[in-house]
């Protein structure tokens, strides 16, 4: 009886400590560099905002989907998006499909191929000030891209975007709706 009640509080102390752990350290293992932008649960079982195909060194297909705040404003076009709107871009090879060609006449049929990565950008007008309200993350096999430079690239193209077009509120995927 005593075995089992010291094995119990044993596992009750590792456990508060693995998960004391844990915690202390999610931030910065589940966090993207410089912002912190962490993948939102849920985020696969957002609308789709739209689709689009990037050639060249990207070669992949991509879904952009938003969440709740972030399809209403597309819906309203209201610009700037408020604050609590996310954006996630998801992202694979694009790669022809032979088992689809073979119904056809002719190749005519691309797919998804193998997963890049996803894209997250967190619209917070206090906590991401310096760079006009928007945070972003990249992940690669649901784990933060480490490399700060990577991160820090994204606001910089989204500026590109901003002063060619003042009503884009740093965003490049219109609404297909």
């Amino acid at each position: 009886m005593k075995k089992t009640i010291a094995r119990a509080l044993a596992f009750v102390a590792i456990s508060a400590g693995l998960a004391a752990y844990v915690s202390a350290q999610s931030p910065d293992e589940l966090g993207s560099p410089i912002y912190g932008v962490k993948l939102p649960e849920g985020y696969r079982d957002w609308k789709l905002i739209s689709v689009a195909q990037e050639n060249g060194q990207n070669n992949d297909i991509r879904a952009i989907l938003g969440n709740e705040i972030a399809i209403k404003a597309y819906r309203e076009n209201m610009r700037p998006f408020p604050d609590g709107a996310i954006i996630a871009r998801l992202a694979w090879r694009y790669q022809s499909s032979p088992r689809n060609d073979s119904v056809f006449p002719a190749p005519q049929s691309f797919v998804a191929g193998p997963p890049t990565n996803v894209q997250v950008s967190v619209k917070d007008s206090k906590r991401y000030a310096e760079t006009a309200g928007w945070g972003y993350g990249q992940f690669e096999n649901g784990l933060p891209t480490k490399n700060p430079a990577v991160v820090q690239s994204c606001f910089a193209c989204h500026a590109k975007l901003q002063k060619l077009e003042a009503n884009a509120d740093y965003v490049f995927t219109d609404y297909s709706h």
